[in-house]
């Protein structure tokens, strides 16, 4: 049976349309998944994104445990500093991709995609040997919410009493909220300027009810929130990384750091940048107005060349594009073809970006 946030009661008053996701029953929207996307884009919008997972890592060992189990490196680095990363096995297959929040040397806090929960901490679980750390996975603790859009930091200060206006992009502070430690960072999945918050749920739930009665920023589904990620070239687990699409095949080779000490995965991913993958993910823009979805075939000069990972009918562009694992001799410029259902239709291979990011730096 699948689980329910703590804000599913208000949901379901708001009329959302509710369906499950990463074990979750989770709102997919409310009014319009257009609206919503362009609410966000233009405005302010609120998510809720509870579902997601939360571990702490804590001890003398934290920093190097960490660095172990995370392509990026956290070490030398500033206390409140926030990196983007994975979690790879072995042979660089990905685990899970995830924030890491340095709270300090001796405590970092880990977001974890809902789907992969288990398999993460028990992954985490699994290589703690010999590292002196205490894993705190407190996801059912916390609740989350993702306040996202050029008003957000407006929202934040005015509806919600947060001053954010000294918090820069991808860092993170704590906050008290009468006697509990609330966690705040200017982060997102959108592509627009944002902030997560991280607290109890009924801390949680009386953000969201202050949101709600301001009206200065729409409730948001999932719905929009995959159409917002995709068109900023931003991944899903699940589909452009899984344990068979590794970082570089995934185009996110950056993040790992192959120049610190040895990682889970370092060597293969090592390998596989020096010897360049069969496979890599490339955007596809198509003529005319068809959707291509997850699954479809990419074909080059009537041959089978790869698959689509995530496809729409872009709404901030208004440009049918995809996401596709292709043969890695694509070039920037070649032509191909997206099977659709009995028909194929025309594309060009472009960037994997259809829209430029609007962060606050």
């Amino acid at each position: 049976m699948n689980k329910r946030t703590c804000l599913y009661e208000r949901h379901t008053k708001l009329g959302a349309l509710i369906q499950p996701f990463g074990g979750y029953e989770m709102p997919i929207q409310y009014t319009s998944i257009i609206e919503e996307h362009n609410a966000v884009r233009q405005h302010c919008g609120v998510f809720d994104v509870s579902h997601m997972g939360e571990i702490f890592v804590r001890g003398k060992d934290a920093e190097r445990f960490v660095n172990h189990i995370f392509t990026n490196d956290v070490t030398n680095a500033p206390i409140h500093q926030i990196y983007y990363g994975m979690m790879l096995y072995p042979d660089g297959g990905t685990v899970d991709d995830v924030l890491v929040y340095k709270m300090s040397s001796q405590e970092f806090f880990i977001v974890i995609n809902a789907a992969n929960i288990d398999k993460d901490v028990d992954w985490i679980n699994k290589n703690k040997e010999g590292f002196e750390v205490e894993i705190d996975h407190a996801s059912e603790r916390y609740g989350q919410l993702a306040i996202q859009g050029p008003e957000a930091e407006q929202v934040m200060c005015d509806v919600l009493g947060w001053d954010c206006k000294d918090l820069k992009f991808y860092t993170v502070k704590t906050e008290m909220n009468g006697e509990e430690e609330v966690i705040i960072s200017r982060t997102g999945y959108t592509g627009e300027d944002g902030f997560e918050i991280y607290g109890s749920h009924a801390f949680i739930i009386d953000q969201w009810d202050k949101l709600m009665a301001s009206k200065q920023c729409v409730p948001c589904g999932l719905g929009c929130r995959d159409t917002l990620r995709f068109e900023v070239g931003l991944p899903l687990y699940g589909d452009e990384l899984s344990d068979t699409i590794t970082p570089v095949m995934a185009g996110l080779s950056m993040f790992c750091k192959l120049d610190k000490p040895d990682f889970i995965g370092k060597e293969a991913i090592a390998k596989q940048k020096a010897e360049g993958p069969s496979k890599r993910l490339r955007g596809i823009e198509l003529e005319g107005k068809a959707v291509p979805r997850n699954g479809y075939k990419v074909l080059k000069d009537g041959r089978e060349v790869g698959e689509v990972t995530t496809g729409y009918r872009l709404i901030s562009v208004e440009k049918s594009c995809a996401v596709a694992l292709v043969d890695a001799n694509l070039k920037l410029g070649d032509k191909v073809e997206v099977q659709i259902r009995k028909k194929t239709f025309p594309g060009t291979i472009v960037k994997k970006k259809f829209y430029e990011k609007h962060y606050k730096k």
